[in-house]
């Protein structure tokens, strides 16, 4: 690696010409201008040796990354361009002919950066570079879209098989090997992993009866185990192994083990990334893998910061996290937090922001108050009280209570949380009661003969209950805000410019909605990558501007 270009002038006069032929929104235009600042040496310094031969300029393998994300390029698609398409070499600040590195220096490069102890340095670096502009100010929209896990979701079976062969493969002492196999009793090595043989898998018996062997021979391994210290490697697979056990068998009445019905929570769904789970986005639409998180500037459409979460997260539970910048310093846990056709490889990367124009003035940090939006996602009670004590605008979409089948809602009921009390449409008044639950006010007796009865409830035996939050009175608070005069417009028209970014960040075919790597880290790396390549894409349109102090010489 080499922390310096060094150019030759002479050399770099060969794709001069691009400057005149690309427009000024463009990505490469940009790059091309601001790359050694933007990526120089010294950014990457502590990730080199201090001596050895000069190789390819950091600035280049930076440059490259940003561009493969950007286009959807894989590793090795990536370098055919470098060496074939001069608009990457233009924005390498490369001559139009020369050779490209190995596609192994960008998969050597992501390993330093993940291992060093700046890892977001490029996303930062692209950050910095707008606030250098005054372009960042202190509005905000969240929301999270799925990232589909890069390998099959598992069956049960599968799984604990797998489990079982794990746990074999880490076992480095010979004496251990044998006393663990001594202890299955399944005509199994556990060498390589995959799905299990049965004698016939139409048959409810025969399949019954595999469930329960594999699960004696998982419950002898994780016994035979009990009460020794294990290596690092082996300890992760027994723990895998135990978990998978717990989360999908039970035994029965009967001693046999079977599939438990239903889905565990925080269910594993795979043993080659056990961090991927099942997710919902909706009630009825679920996926596999983890949810990609951001916080942009809803002015310029640039964005701010980025987590990745399991599937089954729930949205406001890393909000903190990405509204760092605009909060109060909290103790609030951090989050480790396809290649494209033709017609996409010749047109230019600034495409991701030609629906949004450039603002006249960029707006003034200091003088705008703390704006949220964020959509029903974020509606929990303590995130709510969180924004408020911190004196955050928030614009966030605590729901209404629905009715069902036409009958009252819990919005048409009186609650005193002081006096803890519920009155309904019929003027009577009952007590909030505690019960093991949760909190209730329970009409009973009183909805018999009622003449809303029909309108109220239509339970057969008893009468209406209405359930009582446990932050009843921070969501109501947050309703009533919600629907205020005027808030609900300004809603309307801010919160919708987060989809369109996610629209910009899933359009890649390699590395957009479906992941391309393994685990939460690295797919939150990715991801990050990802966020940088697109605001530079949006940073590009926005030099354009004539106004603009980023505008390109």
């Amino acid at each position: 690696m080499s922390l310096s270009a060094n150019p030759e002038p002479e050399l770099l006069d060969t794709t001069g010409w691009l400057a005149g032929k690309l427009p000024e929104t463009s990505v490469f235009r940009l790059l091309h201008e601001r790359g050694g600042l933007l990526f120089p040496g010294s950014m990457f310094a502590d990730l080199f040796e201090s001596v050895g031969r000069d190789c390819v300029p950091v600035r280049v393998i930076a440059t490259v990354m940003v561009l493969q994300k950007l286009l959807g390029a894989s590793d090795r698609d990536a370098v055919d361009r470098l060496a074939f398409d001069v608009r990457w070499r233009f924005a390498c600040g490369l001559p139009a002919q020369g050779d490209a590195f190995h596609a192994t220096v960008l998969v050597g490069m992501r390993a330093r950066l993940a291992k060093s102890k700046r890892p977001s340095r490029i996303f930062d670096a692209v950050l910095d570079l707008a606030k250098s502009a005054n372009l960042i100010g202190r509005r905000r929209v969240v929301d999270s879209t799925a990232i589909y896990d890069a390998v099959a979701t598992m069956d049960t079976v599968t799984m604990v098989r797998n489990g079982l062969c794990g746990v074999f493969r880490e076992l480095a002492d010979p004496a251990d090997l044998v006393t663990f196999r001594a202890v299955v009793l399944r005509d199994d090595m556990y060498a390589v992993p995959g799905k299990p043989s049965c004698a016939d898998w139409d048959s409810a018996k025969e399949r019954a009866t595999l469930v329960d062997a594999l699960a004696r021979d998982g419950h002898a391994v994780t016994a035979a185990a009990d009460g020794r210290t294990w290596p690092v490697e082996v300890k992760a697979a027994l723990t895998l192994l135990a978990t998978l056990l717990g989360q999908d068998i039970v035994q029965a009445e009967d001693g046999r083990f079977e599939i438990r019905r239903g889905v565990a929570p925080d269910r594993i769904i795979s043993t080659v990334d056990p961090e991927a789970r099942h997710g919902h986005k909706t009630s009825s639409k679920g996926f596999d893998g983890y949810k990609g998180h951001i916080a942009i500037d809803p002015d310029v459409e640039l964005i701010t910061a980025v987590a990745v979460t399991p599937g089954n997260a729930k949205d406001s539970g890393v909000t903190e996290t990405i509204l760092a910048d605009v909060l109060p310093v909290t103790a609030a846990a951090l989050v480790p937090a396809a290649t494209p056709s033709l017609d996409a490889v010749n047109r230019d990367a600034d495409v991701v922001s030609e629906s949004s124009a450039a603002p006249s003035s960029p707006p003034s940090p200091t003088d705008q108050p703390v704006e949220v939006y964020g959509d029903a996602g974020y509606a929990a009670a303590d995130l709510l009280d969180r924004l408020n004590e911190a004196g955050v605008d928030a614009y966030i979409h605590v729901p209404a209570a629905g009715s069902k089948n036409g009958c009252f809602s819990k919005a048409d009921f009186e609650i005193d949380l002081a006096g803890r009390t519920v009155r309904c449409p019929q003027k009577i008044t009952v007590p909030i009661q505690t019960r093991p639950s949760g909190q209730v006010a329970d009409f009973g007796a009183h909805c018999t003969g009622c003449p809303l009865r029909d309108a109220c409830t239509q339970a057969k035996h008893g009468g209406r209950h209405i359930t009582i939050h446990a932050r009843e009175a921070a969501l109501s608070r947050g309703r009533e805000r919600h629907a205020e005069a005027g808030r609900k417009k300004r809603y309307n028209e801010t919160r919708p410019k987060v989809e369109r970014k996610f629209g910009h960040l899933m359009r890649p075919r390699h590395g957009g909605r479906r992941g391309r790597v393994i685990g939460l880290q690295k797919v939150f790396r990715d991801f990050e990558m990802l966020a940088a390549a697109i605001n530079l894409a949006r940073i590009a349109v926005l030099a354009a501007n004539p106004a603009s102090s980023l505008r390109v010489a």
